[in-house]
């Protein structure tokens, strides 16, 4: 059995995960190389940054399981692997606290002025400007999964009020007012204050946020997006700035990265950007190494693995 390695790891993860399968073959790939090397792999994990030939992929019948290292699955839910046989699970959830975090900071920074008090500070202008409280305001989360579910725990301190929606609407925690369905994601944006999109990418998400949805916000609402940039229609986005449709936004994730000079996101009114850093972590493949050896030991065990993707969905199923 070959596994195949297609993210950073050290030379102390690669032992790591030696260790949990002596018996396989255990490959370390530059992303340069994963063209050449998948066909011949039964194991995959890694994030494909690269175009690859799936279809080549599919048809050597060798490829038995894709961990992903990150949570999102566009990079390899190609078609031809949804048509397979071969199993897809996510790293969703793996790197939860670090992306709720940034959304809180995003969240903070913008209520708080600080980009239009660090702008001052560079002018050395000592003069106060108008903010606005997170504590007493609605946040919409929409995706309750892994990110969302950890969004809404460091949020409940600040006594907000919390709604979500999402494809599977169970399981309401007691801080969180309502778990709504996807459907009811207009009521959502219409009651919220504050809007953290923590949704996967995939077909019925992309271009979620469009005009039709911005009309749906209150003109004093927040936009966060910390999931993927084309869930957002992004020249819908500045034009809701411009008309004064949203009153703010912060992004961590843009249509294309990185984000050209002459992009318009870049001189949008009221809007934080920031280079798609929410899941930045010292320990992040430390974590990372640790959710897929804990996999290994379930594959060879036979047991059920974690975050199995439902590959018509496109996410994992609860």
């Amino acid at each position: 059995m070959k596994l195949l390695l297609g993210y950073p790891v050290e030379e102390n993860h690669v032992a790591q995960i030696r260790a949990s399968v002596p018996a396989y073959e255990v490959v370390v790939a530059e992303q340069t190389q994963l063209a050449e090397l998948l066909p011949s792999a039964d194991l995959f994990c890694g994030h494909v940054k690269v175009p690859v030939d799936w279809g080549k992929i599919v048809d050597a019948k060798r490829l038995k399981w894709i961990q992903s290292s990150a949570a999102g699955l566009d990079h390899c839910l190609h078609p031809r692997v949804v048509e397979s046989d071969i199993i897809v699970t996510s790293a969703s959830g793996v790197l939860a606290d670090q992306v709720a975090e940034h959304a809180l900071s995003l969240i903070s920074a913008v209520l708080r002025s600080l980009p239009t008090f660090m702008v001052a500070q560079a002018h050395r202008e000592f003069k106060r400007r108008p903010t606005r409280d997170l504590h007493g305001s609605t946040v919409g989360i929409v995706g309750f999964g892994g990110v969302g579910r950890r969004i809404a725990e460091l949020l409940a301190p600040y006594r907000v009020t919390i709604l979500a929606t999402d494809y599977f609407p169970v399981d309401a925690p007691n801080h969180v007012k309502h778990v709504w369905s996807r459907e009811e994601l207009p009521r959502l944006l219409s009651q919220s204050d504050i809007v953290v999109l923590a949704v996967p990418l995939t077909d019925e998400t992309r271009g979620l946020m469009n005009t039709a949805r911005f009309d749906c916000m209150k003109p004093q609402s927040v936009l966060v997006n910390i999931c993927r940039g084309p869930v957002v229609v992004e020249k819908d986005l500045i034009a809701a700035l411009r008309t004064g449709k949203i009153s703010s936004g912060a992004i961590d994730v843009t249509s294309e990265e990185p984000l050209p000079a002459d992009n318009p996101l870049w001189t949008a009114p009221n809007l934080l950007i920031t280079p798609h850093v929410a899941g930045q972590a010292r320990t992040r493949i430390d974590r990372m190494t640790e959710f897929l050896v804990d996999n290994l030991v379930r594959y060879q065990s036979g047991q059920p693995l974690q975050n199995m993707v439902d590959k018509q969905l496109g996410f994992p199923v609860p």
